[in-house]
């Protein structure tokens, strides 16, 4: 997927409509090569921080449209995180969390709000049908709901769909308290 297509993917007014004026600071969790940390750059103010955290993080850029990216090198499911955060992305990620449940429990607890909950941004791919070696516990977003929703995510919302370039359909949504 090219930049500007995980741009447009994030890019929607509900999104929009939650991204403070002031700076903020968020954390993508099992961010890779840094995709979808760049695409959410794109979208929040100047002097807003995004940790990419991964294994190995790739970021490209240290900077990107005035928002700083920082490499944070951990195992995003085991935690813990450098600071309390204002959002949350997992893009391509949550498929490799495989006990969703006790895993969105314990990410409430870095919310700089906590124990409110803040937003979080999800990119996954639309089955729950695991394609092996790649995408062991995929969640549907029909899936998806139920189990922010319980977790104490209020409302869920689709932001839009792309076509994967390896089959099927990948979704963005956003979850908020």
């Amino acid at each position: 997927m090219r930049l500007s297509a995980a741009i447009q993917l994030l890019d929607h007014p509900a999104l929009r409509s939650i991204i403070a004026t002031s700076p903020v600071c968020w954390a993508d969790l099992g961010c890779g090569e840094g995709l979808f940390t760049e695409a959410l750059a794109h979208l929040l103010p100047r002097r807003s921080a995004v940790y990419g955290v991964d294994l190995r993080p790739k970021l490209h850029s240290d900077v990107v449209n005035g928002v700083s990216l920082i490499p944070f090198y951990a195992d995003f499911i085991r935690m813990p995180l450098p600071t309390e955060v204002d959002g949350f992305l997992l893009a391509n990620a949550l498929h490799y969390v495989e006990d969703k449940p006790a895993f969105f429990g314990t990410l409430t607890t870095y919310y700089r709000n906590s124990p409110q909950k803040g937003p979080l941004l999800i990119v996954e791919y639309d089955t729950d049908r695991p394609v092996e070696q790649w995408v062991p516990w995929p969640v549907s977003f029909a899936s998806l709901r139920p189990l922010l929703q319980a977790a104490g995510w209020a409302s869920v919302q689709q932001l839009g769909t792309v076509q994967s370039v390896y089959g099927g359909t990948m979704y963005a949504a956003l979850a908020l308290p």
